[in-house]
């Protein structure tokens, strides 16, 4: 209802009074609980709770990928003047649930949150990464020349070692495999180690995880 595509899969979450008995149906899920008036806004007739509120629930409850996925994208329809208050918001409402089961993961979900990803799969790859181990990458990581002038905008970098994760989702990618050979033959020339990821990478990631620990290798670094 707040916009966030991501979660268009995920069932519809209903909350209810304590005294009321929700009816189970397909895609629905029913809670019992209450919520204060100040945390409800209407949105084309219908009742919910704020976005921050549902933020904190998504990433202490939900399933990590979908999590992220729509903290990323609020964050990404938020002004970035506001972001850093928003992030705020979310915050207090996590250290504010009345459950505190799933804090401690919605606060190291939230740090992952910069609503720089492009998409529900690069929230998911970011979460791949920092998930095996390796500290979170750079979103959106920009490329300059000699000049200071942008060539190349990597989907993941750890700039300091020079390597980058290159998500290939089949709409942005169909028909470019020899643009993008040549754009990480330039890349290799300019001292990066690029890696290319795409859907099945995110389904079993052993292949993927297995290049990025030989990138590792290669600079010199503990995976």
């Amino acid at each position: 209802m707040h916009g966030v595509a991501a979660a268009e899969r995920a069932p519809v979450e209903v909350l209810v009074p304590y005294a009321r008995r929700g009816h189970k149906r397909p895609g629905l899920r029913v809670h019992n609980g209450r919520v204060e008036d100040q945390d409800v806004v209407e949105i084309a007739g219908l009742r919910t709770v704020a976005l921050d509120y549902a933020l904190a629930d998504v990433l202490a409850r939900d399933p990590g990928r979908l999590a992220l996925a729509c903290a990323d994208q609020a964050m990404a329809m938020t002004p970035e003047p506001e972001r850093g208050e928003f992030r705020e918001w979310i915050e207090v409402r996590i250290t504010d649930r009345p459950d505190p089961r799933g804090r401690k993961r919605a606060r190291i979900l939230l740090d992952l949150v910069t609503g720089l990803p492009e998409s529900p799969s690069e929230s998911a790859l970011l979460l791949t990464l920092t998930e095996a181990g390796y500290p979170p990458p750079q979103p959106q990581f920009s490329v300059r020349d000699l000049a200071g002038q942008e060539i190349y905008r990597l989907d993941f970098a750890w700039a300091q070692w020079r390597i980058a994760v290159e998500y290939d989702g089949y709409e942005a990618h169909e028909g470019r495999q020899d643009l993008d050979a040549a754009r990480d033959a330039d890349l290799a020339r300019r001292g990066w180690i690029v890696i290319r990821a795409t859907a099945a990478d995110l389904r079993d990631p052993t292949r993927l995880l297995a290049a990025v620990a030989s990138a590792f290798a290669r600079r010199g670094v503990a995976a």
